[in-house]
């Protein structure tokens, strides 16, 4: 007896729920690296003056700054929707159209975030 196969990725159309919850994993990652990044900097600084300046040469870097803006709006994006799933958590904002707008609004205060703190640094 043949058992069906369940449908795969390929098959199905990709929508915004399902891209935010891949994407609050990807991000959780690059969170993750950048908190590695900020020991680091800390071991660097307890090193000494040299050490800390061979790394801070590293942050001067075009390649390093892209690095680093991605781990800006990790941060920003992990933050406000691990605040979404809390109030999911709480039983609020399930019905189609909340769950819409709140992933939409997730990822614009991210990106607003994300410019203004990096406008500011």
């Amino acid at each position: 007896m043949k058992r069906p196969l369940s449908p795969h990725l390929q098959i199905y159309k990709p929508q915004l729920t399902s891209v935010l919850s891949i994407l609050h994993r990807i991000t959780g990652v690059v969170f993750l690296m950048g908190l590695f990044l900020v020991c680091a900097w800390i071991y660097a600084l307890s090193e000494g003056e040299a050490s800390h300046s061979y790394f801070c040469q590293w942050f001067s870097q075009p390649l390093f700054k892209i690095f680093l803006f991605s781990i800006l709006a990790s941060s920003y994006y992990h933050l406000l929707n691990g605040i979404r799933y809390l109030f999911w958590s709480l039983g609020k904002g399930f019905d189609l159209k909340n769950i819409y707008y709140s992933g939409w609004a997730v990822c614009f205060l991210a990106l607003i975030s994300t410019i203004i703190t990096a406008l500011l640094i």
